[in-house]
């Protein structure tokens, strides 16, 4: 069986399907066979207006062949329809969050191209500020009339990484 994007095997057996978006995982439900899996899967990448190549069935056409082709999750008690119906309803803030974002950038590129530049001057900065706090602490490691404490926390900076861009 090839490997399904989206897909989980189970250990009872069963094929657990779940989509990333946003930063989220959001749960699609469990289903006894992978291709099913990998049908909601697919539905879902639809409504997420993902690219063809990140799906499982890339001969699907539309989002309305996806929908009446993948399955619904077993909804075997309440507690079952309760987290269905709360992950719907998170597909559908995403789905939507995802729809502004996309009509904010095509608006407002300059926002897009400052938002970026913002950043860069943030890390910019702190890497500055983490390379300042690193060279007084090696600085006052030299100096045998150091005014800092043998308990100080500015000692730590001696060990603060400075080539990494991350922050």
């Amino acid at each position: 069986m090839p490997p399904r994007r989206g897909v989980r095997a189970r250990p009872n057996g069963r094929f657990y399907a779940e989509m990333r978006a946003g930063g989220f995982r959001i749960t699609l439900g469990t289903y006894n066979t992978p291709e099913l899996a990998a049908r909601a899967y697919d539905a879902a990448a639809w409504r997420f207006r993902r690219p063809r190549r990140d799906m499982n069935f890339p001969d699907v056409e539309s989002l309305e062949e996806a929908e009446f082709l993948a399955p619904t999750p077993c909804l075997i008690d309440d507690e079952d329809r309760r987290r269905h119906h709360q992950v719907q309803r998170r597909i559908a803030i995403a789905e939507h969050d995802e729809e502004l974002m996309r009509q904010w950038r095509a608006h407002f590129p300059n926002d897009v191209d400052n938002t970026d530049a913002f950043f860069a001057d943030l890390r910019a900065h702190r890497r500055s500020n983490r390379r300042h706090r690193r060279a007084s602490a090696e600085f006052e490691l030299d100096n045998p009339n150091t005014t800092w404490a043998d308990n100080e926390p500015r000692w730590d900076d001696i060990w603060t990484e400075t080539t990494s861009d991350d922050e």
